[in-house]
């Protein structure tokens, strides 16, 4: 059974090795998540460790899937920090180990982070993905609004120049 919860800054700094897993998995199997081939656990984990004082300090909110008490899934919300984005947020680190695919944990992890936006008061998301992606998919059946593609907007896991499409949602009272 998956589980979805919010992670607090003591239990994501516990839940290190398992959203370094994640994250390791999903560059390996080619997703443009900033990341190149070759990327490590450890570089995974400090890249972990980096989000946790925005966690602590109430600026970005860490959900993860948990699937028979192992974490497979993570989002991330970053709420705009900008005086005049008060309503808006962004959605980033949104991956599904290549295990646990194919089983709704995607769409559940993208439909609990936009319930963790509008919980806090945000109407407005906002998120890229590589262009034609399983995340590129996803987000259009799931109702995000496609802006735009910028061609060679970042290296793919590879070294190739890949597109990167914006997307958004509005949510709530928007």
């Amino acid at each position: 059974m998956v589980t979805l919860r919010a992670l607090t800054a003591a239990e994501a700094e516990a839940a290190l090795p398992a959203l370094g897993a994640v994250l390791v998995d999903a560059v390996a199997g080619g997703a443009s998540v900033n990341f190149m081939a070759g990327f490590r656990q450890d570089e995974a984990e400090t890249f972990w460790r980096g989000q946790i004082p925005l966690v602590a300090e109430g600026k970005r909110i860490l959900i993860v899937a948990e699937l028979d008490g192992a974490i497979v899934g993570t989002v991330v919300v970053t709420f705009a920090p900008q005086p005049n984005q008060p309503h808006r947020a962004d959605i980033g680190k949104m991956l599904v180990h290549s295990a646990a695919r194919r089983r709704g944990i995607g769409r559940a992890l993208l439909d609990a982070a936009e319930a963790a936006a509008q919980a806090a008061g945000r109407s407005l998301l906002v998120l890229d993905t590589e262009t034609d992606s399983a995340g590129h998919r996803l987000y259009a059946a799931c109702g995000w609004i496609e802006v735009g593609t910028i061609p060679g907007y970042a290296l793919s896991t590879d070294g190739r120049p890949s597109g990167a499409t914006i997307f958004y949602k509005t949510i709530g009272d928007a």
